[in-house]
């Protein structure tokens, strides 16, 4: 190793042993950690997130069912494959027996978390979403309900959680307003982002945040100032992957982010973030008995912050299900295999 080389490995390992220990640093740190290309620096930052997660969790991973819902939106975004301007593909909208019957697939298959994910689609009303959410939990009163529908009043959002809704999922896309700018219309703003994602903090939910890596124009600064939110906002999850252009947005033609540097963000968000809620009681039991279907790391959805003891369901990865039933029977056979506690959660 050159002593170059040998100086870089050392600075990230001084950073993040400070980090792990204060749980803060300087913006000017992290752009370092996310600048680096030294693979023993990356190496020992991975290391010490996986350390992070396991002393919480243990090898336990718990798996949600995503069920999209409706493709509809109204938002334009640049990036979105179900942009309202976007001419490709086949919109399309579930049914509430539809949805109910999703749920009652992936009952049977152990799951006890339902995430109802789509575009913001004028369609569901506020009305609309609470009857689904009340429907689902009168027929599944053990399990949680997960909402992904985008921005709305402070109203709405109080009405779904008193529906019985305990999570909510809302990228914050970018903490710097020029880049969130460039990444949609003039009419969507990051304020508006943040103001909805503290009301659902105020309004009771588990709150997910989260962005990309690699998006048009995202410096290291960018990134940087996506982990200060992060840990400024304290949100229950952050979905973190990858951008991928979509062939029917303007983004097509812009090069993937990088997978290597999307790893370097989860890593930090839970190094530096004091970053996995503790679960309660029966799920450190079942994480210490060693019994985990998938490996450790989820690529999707990353706990942030500590949370209360009482509360289930603690972290997450996710599984689709499929609304035919051609492919909802080759979905539960596959799964068949798994142990029960990698289904529960």
């Amino acid at each position: 190793m050159t002593e170059e080389k040998r100086t870089c490995a050392q600075s990230v390992r001084e950073i993040t042993g400070r980090m792990r220990r204060e749980r803060d640093i300087s913006l000017q740190e992290l752009g370092l950690l996310l600048a680096t290309k030294d693979r023993e620096g990356i190496s020992y930052l991975a290391a010490q997130a996986r350390e992070e997660t396991r002393r919480i969790y243990g090898n336990a991973v718990y798996i949600r069912g995503l069920i999209e819902f409706t493709n509809y939106c109204r938002n334009d975004c640049y990036y979105c494959g179900i942009r309202r301007s976007s001419s490709g593909g086949q919109r399309y909208r579930l049914t509430q027996d539809e949805i109910l019957s999703c749920c009652e697939a992936g009952y049977g298959l152990g799951f006890r978390t339902f995430v109802l994910q789509g575009g913001e689609d004028l369609y569901f009303t506020d009305d609309r979403i609470c009857a689904l959410v009340s429907a689902i939990k009168d027929r599944y009163p053990d399990c949680a309900v997960t909402l992904s529908v985008g921005e709305r009043p402070r109203e709405s959002y109080r009405a779904f959680r008193r529906a019985g809704a305990d999570r909510y999922l809302l990228r914050h896309e970018s903490a710097n307003p020029a880049h969130y700018a460039r990444l949609h219309p003039a009419a969507q703003t990051f304020a508006a982002r943040r103001r909805c994602l503290h009301e659902l903090k105020a309004a009771g939910f588990q709150t997910g945040a989260g962005m990309m890596v690699g998006t048009p124009w995202q410096t290291t600064d960018d990134l940087a100032e996506d982990l200060r939110f992060l840990y400024e906002l304290q949100p229950e999850m952050a979905g973190i992957g990858p951008f991928i252009p979509h062939h029917d947005t303007p983004f097509r033609d812009i090069p993937a982010g990088s997978v290597e540097k999307t790893l370097v963000m989860l890593a930090l968000t839970r190094s530096r973030a004091c970053c996995c809620p503790r679960p309660p009681p029966w799920a450190r039991r079942r994480a210490m008995g060693g019994n985990a279907a998938f490996w450790q790391e989820p690529t999707c959805l990353c706990p942030t912050s500590p949370r209360r003891e009482t509360e289930k369901n603690t972290c997450c990865t996710t599984t689709r299900f499929p609304t035919d039933m051609k492919r909802r029977k080759t979905c539960v056979r596959s799964r068949k295999g798994l142990p029960a506690s990698a289904m529960k959660s």
